[in-house]
């Protein structure tokens, strides 16, 4: 029984972080999906450690940003989508839709290149894999028990981890990776524009931020109950991008070190080679497959969700599809159309996946300004508005991003 009491009282924290880990964790994870570890691996193998000090810094930004979507949800019980069409209309709520359902449609196509990428490393057709990953995907969410699938998938995502390990095995120059994670550098070049912007769309998504606050609104979280959601916030913006940085520190040590650039999935594999040996692809492949499917799963619904939550119509899985007709016709338009821009001959998959990144950071000013303003509404905020800090470091991420692509606008 005195062993039994030490071994609780020593699992206590480790308790206490697995009750209170939730929406935070699940959002900043989702910057490991397909197109996430393709942004990343494509940085490591192209720019080296480079690439660190942004994720270093724009780990700041994901927290700050995060944790208003969440504070608002706690605070009014809303989500973002309909707090922005009762504060600015629907004018501008259909403009905001409509460029959220064209990002997450590259987003979840990006997903789908990465079944794609997976399957073609089995030696299997994408023109096989995919339709076969949308039906399964469909028949998932609206038809199965997608709660005991998640599981499964979840675990799968977890082979990001090997990047960690694989970035310690072969001993990368660590003074290097620290000063590079420091010092910023930067270039005025058009693929280097893309990469950064890439990099910020895969890890502040436009999308990450409905979901948290839809999350947090779903959950019932009230604001006198915050302290453990904004700690659930700040872990989860911490774990995905501490993997994130170790993805661009393996690719650079195996990779750039000696001149590949990414460009195909089994490139990407080669850096989990020191871990997994002969098996780096199989690992590489099942890994990929399970976060893809597990964000084509996620992603559409989420966009799904938002649309019909602005417009007043009938949304869930809990409703049958002659009961919300728009909710289940939008979802599977979603999935279909993603699935079938992947199919498209001649297409490059790991490219499509880094460039539907771009198009996350394209509109997350627009998202960043509106949340801004909401944040610090009397009327909707009352006591907990947005303080100092958030806004200052929310302001500089917005024109910072505004900046790098007006600098692409114009190099290009």
């Amino acid at each position: 029984m005195s062993l039994l009491r030490h071994l609780k009282r020593a699992l206590r924290p480790a308790l206490f972080l697995l009750a209170i880990l939730g929406p935070g964790l699940i959002t900043a994870s989702a910057d490991n999906d397909a197109p996430g570890i393709a942004t990343y691996s494509m940085a490591g193998s192209t720019y080296g450690y480079s690439f660190l000090w942004i994720v270093v810094w724009i780990t700041f930004g994901e927290v700050v940003v995060q944790e208003m979507s969440a504070r608002m949800g706690a605070v009014t019980g809303k989500g973002l989508t309909d707090l922005v069409r009762e504060r600015f209309g629907v004018r501008v709520t259909f403009g905001v839709m409509l460029c959220l359902i064209l990002a997450n449609l590259g987003t979840t196509a990006a997903q789908f290149a990465g079944v794609a990428s997976s399957a073609e490393l089995f030696g299997v057709s994408r023109y096989l894999a995919v339709p076969l990953a949308a039906l399964g995907v469909w028949l998932l969410v609206t038809r199965a028990s997608y709660r005991h699938v998640e599981k499964v998938l979840l675990v799968m995502s977890l082979y990001a981890v090997a990047y960690v390990v694989s970035a310690f095995m072969v001993r990368p120059p660590w003074g290097e990776v620290l000063h590079r994670a420091l010092v910023p550098t930067f270039r005025l070049e058009t693929h280097y524009l893309l990469a950064v912007l890439a990099t910020v769309g895969t890890t502040i998504t436009p999308w990450a931020a409905v979901y948290m606050q839809a999350s947090v609104a779903d959950k019932g979280v009230r604001i006198a109950e915050f302290t453990n959601t904004r700690l659930d916030v700040v872990l989860g913006a911490a774990t995905g991008n501490v993997v994130s940085g170790f993805i661009i520190i393996a690719t650079a040590a195996t990779l750039f070190a000696h001149g590949i650039r990414v460009e195909t999935a089994e490139q990407a594999a080669l850096a989990l080679a020191p871990v997994a040996g002969p098996w780096a692809e199989l690992l590489f492949g099942l890994g990929l497959l399970g976060a893809s499917l597990l964000a084509a799963s996620v992603l559409p619904l989420a966009t799904t969700y938002a649309v019909c939550e602005v417009f007043g119509w009938e949304r869930g899985l809990d409703h049958r599809p002659k009961e919300a007709p728009i909710f289940y016709r939008l979802y599977t338009a979603l999935v279909v159309l993603s699935a079938l821009i992947v199919l498209i001959p001649g297409l490059r998959l790991f490219p499509l996946m880094w460039l539907s990144q771009v198009a996350n950071a394209v509109l997350l000013p627009v998202v960043l300004v509106l949340m801004l303003r909401l944040a610090n509404e009397q009327t909707i905020m009352h006591q907990w508005r947005n303080g100092r800090i958030s806004n200052v470091l929310t302001i500089v991420l917005t024109v910072l991003v505004s900046l790098a692509m007006l600098a692409l606008f114009v190099g290009s």
